[in-house]
């Protein structure tokens, strides 16, 4: 979700020094040894674990920060770096990081929350990088999960995993599963990826760059799902529900941040070769060819559409 834009404020760090991909395996080796994680050594076989950056933009997020990080922690993977990048909170988020010594974090203003994330990215030191909002939260067992996979699948570039949706008090309202990853399908302007379950390689985001929130500064994640594609990379998917997304009332659910989104949508859907005059036909056999994917994949479809579950919820 798009957090309300950030405002300047004096800098204040947490920043500790990084670590390299060789002290990842040696601090693996040492809790495996110590018989702390038992998932490393018995579901990956002895094999080096992917290590794994995970970013978390935030600003005045104290309500919600704490079990965000609490999810990432009691994921008890290794090995893992947990990078927060606050854009210079009001309320109480510092005192909740400061709580937390193992993570590696800044305070300092940014120009939003595509920025905080591509400032992230830049310190990450993991072999894969993914993006967690600092009110969402990764469901127990997603990262070995993933972790799984992207050792049984070598080639893969990056790879998203499927979304349960809760309000604010955390109760599910809706799960959201996927097939495949299709770039045609997404481009044609459903935008099904979630970036806080999509898993990137730090070397694909050398290769290809990282999210262009000055053009975009609403739906950049889209464009980068999109660019994916465009680059050739081999995205693929996990099938199991990876994080709890939040939905609350923030400046992205308001209609005009909507309208923002809807026209950033629009202008990065012509620069991938859809032309406006296309676009909503062509959205319409995007949302069949997905529904059609799942079948074949899942022998399911939906019955109803995330959007209409959502607006039932509201009208709770």
């Amino acid at each position: 979700m798009v957090h309300a834009q950030r405002k300047n404020l004096t800098t204040k760090s947490g920043l500790r020094e990084g670590k390299d991909r060789s002290s990842f395996a040696v601090e693996a080796k040492n809790r495996c040894d110590a018989g702390g994680l038992r998932v490393t050594c018995r579901d990956f076989k002895m094999q080096r674990p992917p290590s794994i950056s995970v970013v978390t933009p935030c600003w005045n997020s104290a309500r919600t920060i704490r079990e965000t990080i609490d999810s990432v922690v009691n994921q008890h993977y290794v090995p893992i770096e947990h990078i927060v990048v606050d854009g210079g909170s009001k309320d109480e988020t510092i005192s909740v990081l400061e709580s937390y010594p193992h993570l590696k974090w800044t305070s300092e203003m940014d120009e939003g929350h595509f920025h905080a994330m591509n400032k992230g990215i830049a310190r990450a030191t993991g072999d894969w990088i993914i993006i967690l909002n600092a009110d969402d939260c990764f469901r127990p067992g997603a990262l070995a999960a993933v972790a799984r996979e992207i050792q049984a699948h070598p080639d893969w570039d990056a790879t998203f995993g499927d979304v349960v949706y809760v309000d604010a008090g955390g109760g599910e309202i809706y799960r959201r599963e996927e097939a495949v990853y299709d770039y045609n399908v997404l481009r044609y302007g459903i935008n099904y990826v979630n970036h806080q379950t999509l898993f990137v390689r730090r070397t694909v985001y050398d290769r290809i760059g990282v999210y262009r929130y000055r053009e975009y500064p609403k739906a950049s994640c889209y464009e980068f799902t999109l660019r994916l594609g465009k680059e050739k990379c081999r995205v693929g998917h996990v099938r199991a529900c990876l994080v709890n997304f939040r939905i609350h009332d923030n400046i992205s659910s308001t209609p005009s941040g909507l309208r923002e989104i809807d026209n950033e949508g629009r202008l990065i859907r012509r620069e991938y070769g859809v032309p406006e005059r296309w676009q909503k036909v062509l959205s319409y056999y995007g949302r069949f060819l997905r529904q059609l994917q799942k079948l074949f994949y899942l022998g399911k479809c939906d019955t109803f559409s995330g959007n209409w579950m959502l607006e039932k919820h509201k009208r709770k």
